[in-house]
């Protein structure tokens, strides 16, 4: 499947392998593909960079972190699960507080470090994220997959990335309508291949 990523997708995936390796975490995740394609957008111009500073995700890459860690300190439930708990009376956050000052700070959190891997594996949810980008190409005809595929599977896959970058105002939608100029056609809203028209990304070179 790599040989069908463009340039700028390549340069997000292996800077994703990059950014695992320099914190040692265990296996590349989808948080590391976000990290890493922020730092693409932020360094490079094109049609993903512009619809990124459109949605004011330019320049962010260091507060989705941040954002990032805190979900990762909840230890699994998404903002979303932290809030319909919060309206069931039960707060997430002071109970992770309580576990932490029993057992340490992020003690919840997952393993990060690892004694010399030095190659690491795409996990669960990294997987997900480039199937999904090759299946919105294909929805839409395109015929490579591209940075902007990658984004709109990140938006698209539900779990602490969506929930974070929905926060900073990125949606499947917003993303989607920065992009076509709306319609949600193909990829995750119509994955056997059929729609497109006038929604359909030009195709990539």
């Amino acid at each position: 499947m790599f040989e069908r990523f463009t340039t700028e997708a390549r340069a997000a995936v292996t800077g994703a392998v990059a950014h695992a390796n320099g914190v040692g975490a265990p296996s590349v995740t989808d948080e590391h593909l976000l990290l890493a394609l922020l730092a693409l957008l932020d360094r490079r111009s094109g049609r993903t960079a512009s619809v990124a500073a459109s949605l004011g995700l330019t320049g962010r890459r260091a507060a989705v972190e941040t954002d990032l860690a805190a979900a990762r300190r909840r230890g699994g439930p998404t903002r979303a699960d932290a809030d319909a708990l919060a309206g069931i009376g039960v707060d997430v956050d002071a109970i992770v507080a309580r576990v932490e000052e029993a057992h340490g700070t992020g003690v919840l959190d997952r393993p990060r470090r690892t004694g010399g891997m030095r190659h690491r594996p795409f996990d669960r949810g990294a997987k997900d994220v480039l199937a999904r980008a090759l299946r919105i190409a294909v929805g839409r005809q395109d015929r490579r997959i591209g940075d902007e595929h990658i984004l709109l599977a990140l938006t698209a896959r539900p779990g602490a990335v969506a929930d974070v970058l929905a926060a900073h105002g990125a949606t499947y939608e917003t993303v989607d309508r920065a992009l076509h100029g709306g319609g949600g056609e193909g990829g995750e809203h119509g994955e056997d291949g059929e729609g497109g028209g006038a929604g359909r990304m030009r195709r990539a070179g």
